[in-house]
């Protein structure tokens, strides 16, 4: 399901790819439903390809977002984003303890709670399907 959503550097929100040409990406707005061209020269990043820090290596966003989504009963965030530092720092920890607190930044779980409202607010909280379809393509 985060195979299509995307981040574009410079624009709020995630967008789904609807399509694709030469030189640029259609994408829509998962708020307001807007589609727009995305450029080459945009700074575009599938969800897909999000990882955070561990103690242990890399975890992908896609499993981040399946423990938040089971904390929170499939429920919006219980922290707003715009929490004081360590209420956001105290939170993260309580989904993934063993994130490396010297490399993840307080803006990046910032975003990570914007990202999971706005996915679970617009109905895309399939989080963990596409794991599951990478482990049967692999067997």
């Amino acid at each position: 399901m985060l195979k299509n959503i995307v981040s574009i550097s410079g624009k709020p929100g995630l967008y789904r790819i609807i399509s694709h040409g030469k030189n640029m990406l259609i994408v829509e707005s998962l708020t307001d439903k807007k589609r727009m061209p995305s450029y080459a020269t945009d700074k575009v990043v599938s969800l897909v390809d999000v990882t955070m820090f561990t103690e242990d290596g890399d975890k992908p966003l896609a499993e981040i977002l399946e423990i938040m989504k089971n904390k929170e009963n499939g429920a919006k965030a219980s922290v707003e984003p715009k929490s004081d530092v360590q209420v956001l720092m105290d939170y993260f920890a309580g989904i993934l303890p063993e994130f490396d607190r010297k490399r993840v930044y307080p803006t990046d779980i910032k975003k990570l709670i914007q990202w999971y409202n706005l996915l679970i607010e617009t109905g895309n909280a399939e989080f963990a399907a596409k794991k599951e379809e990478d482990t049967a393509a692999a067997e």
